[in-house]
């Protein structure tokens, strides 16, 4: 049987550029919330060889997710699921950006797991703003409940956000904290799911020219400052992220597993090693 790989958030950014180094022998299903944005990543993928399948998603929706496993596991083996769905601070409200951050992690990760075996790899894309999260507010209690509590999860999650001043700086807060469940989880995960021999990682980027990216330096001083902590100097590249999560991805990586790979160009030793202007 042939070879699949799933990935959530396909249809831009970095999902995209992950998908143009995945092998063309591969074959690609891409999911997301905007079918324009999937047909258009099809037409690029489909010019450069590979296969490709389109399914609209909302990650938060556990029966939407469930789907595309079932398409999936129709096509082949599904041997890699790239979770790159996810909203930053600009786009949404707190609980929208718990649920399809948090939520949408825990269930393309529950869901896969049953379709997937020995060889199998997941890596979910968190944040570097998951380090960010402060101590106080990190409760794995709390982590603990998105599988069996969900909206018990949602409400904790939610009101820890909803306390941190303006809008922006509330869903900024819900931001990081789902980026740091997303790094938590994947761990959980990556000892749970050995057991069927399924890998699990994470990956954290810093600031990335997408236009995710992009709307967040143009409305955020702190994201600018991030920028200036960077050993370049600069956002990273989507394409220098497709590369790495495609690398990090890639079976001859079996040991790479239950840790977060953090990608942001050095921001975060730029807090010890630059001072920021200002």
């Amino acid at each position: 049987m042939a070879n699949v790989c799933v990935i959530t958030g396909g249809g831009s950014g970095m999902g995209l550029e992950t998908a143009r180094y995945i092998d063309k022998e591969v074959i690609l299903v891409l999911t997301g919330r905007t079918v324009s944005k999937l047909e258009h990543a099809k037409e690029i993928l489909e010019a450069e060889g590979h296969q490709v399948h389109l399914i609209a998603c909302d990650v938060s929706q556990r029966k939407d997710v469930h789907e595309v496993a079932v398409l999936a596991a129709s096509l082949g083996t599904i041997k890699t699921v790239i979770h790159a769905a996810g909203l930053s601070p600009t786009m949404a409200d707190p609980e929208q950006i718990i649920l399809v951050n948090a939520v949408g992690t825990k269930n393309v990760n529950m869901e896969f797991y049953k379709y997937m075996n020995d060889g199998g790899v997941i890596v979910d894309i968190a944040s570097s703003s998951a380090y960010e999260a402060p101590g106080i507010l990190v409760k794995h209690q709390i982590y603990e409940e998105a599988e069996y509590k969900e909206e018990a999860f949602i409400k904790h999650m939610t009101g820890e956000a909803k306390m941190a001043g303006n809008d922006y700086n509330k869903a900024g807060m819900a931001y990081v904290m789902s980026k740091n469940f997303v790094v938590w989880y994947a761990q959980k995960c990556a000892h749970e799911y050995a057991k069927k021999g399924i890998r699990v990682v994470s990956v954290s980027p810093g600031l990335i020219e997408t236009d995710m990216g992009n709307r967040e330096v143009e409305q955020s001083d702190f994201a600018k400052q991030m920028i200036e902590k960077t050993c370049a100097g600069r956002m990273g590249k989507a394409q220098e992220l497709g590369y790495a999560i495609a690398t990090i991805a890639d079976e001859r990586n079996g040991y790479l597993c239950g840790i977060d790979v953090l990608i942001d160009g050095g921001a975060s030793t730029g807090k010890k090693f630059k001072k920021v202007k200002g």
